[in-house]
């Protein structure tokens, strides 16, 4: 049977897999969270989401599979797949439970993306600790280069014309032009699709809401960007 997340792809469109693991753990939230110690996933449970879910969805075929790709193998999951722990269907029904081998897999797992991440931070920190010795080399070059030459471009400095004295003014006149003032949004009357402007530390960036649960609200930024805050961070102009 042709479901109909296969006749309408199009309305997929657009969605990342973080969007879409929020749908999922906002239409099945006995099964999904995003957030603490996730609970094992019934085997099969893509057949499930594909039957579940409708058009109104908007949730592709692919997108199901990148989601419980990314949800499987994050470490909060595998943290949950444990000896005697009871697998869970869409609506949070216990079914088989874990056996060792299935344990015994997701530790190994884990440990292996825990090695994986610390090696990718170890090569981090030894890149911009190259190019901080790179930099170091660059200015002791620098310090190294003629004292008639530097000594001729201080004296140029200081010797500031009236032109570059009136640009100044106005850079600082551009500058000290006054702050946009934001009002606090109404968070009982707020709904998605709103503008807002989530305040970045002193710098507001244009968002639109995406989803609100509880006390948190999911924005998503002109970039693409998706960032969950909470309603004291979102204001209006």
């Amino acid at each position: 049977m042709t479901t109909a997340i296969e006749q309408n792809p199009a309305q997929s469109a657009g969605k990342d897999v973080k969007q879409v693991l929020a749908q999922l753990s906002e239409k099945f939230p006995l099964c999904f969270n995003l957030t603490g110690e996730a609970k094992p996933l019934k085997i099969g449970i893509f057949q499930d989401l594909t039957e579940r879910l409708t058009e109104e969805d908007g949730i592709s075929k692919t997108q199901i599979r990148h989601a419980l790709r990314m949800y499987t193998s994050s470490w909060r999951y595998l943290s949950g797949v444990k000896l005697g722990v009871a697998r869970v269907d869409l609506d949070g029904q216990a079914g088989e439970l874990i056996d060792e081998q299935q344990a015994q897999h997701a530790a190994q797992t884990l440990e292996q993306s825990k090695a994986k991440a610390a090696e990718s931070r170890k090569a981090r920190q030894a890149e911009e600790r190259a190019k901080q010795r790179e930099q170091q080399k660059e200015q002791r070059k620098t310090q190294g280069a003629d004292k008639a030459g530097y000594k001729k471009a201080a004296a140029k400095t200081k010797s500031k014309s009236a032109q570059s004295q009136r640009s100044e003014h106005k850079a600082k006149a551009v500058e000290s032009k006054p702050e946009i003032e934001l009002m606090a949004v109404d968070f009982a009357s707020l709904q998605a699709g709103a503008a807002v402007q989530l305040k970045v530390g002193q710098k507001p960036v244009p968002a639109t809401v995406v989803e609100i649960s509880k006390n948190d609200v999911v924005v998503q930024l002109n970039s693409g960007m998706v960032i969950k805050t909470t309603g004291d961070k979102l204001f209006r102009l």
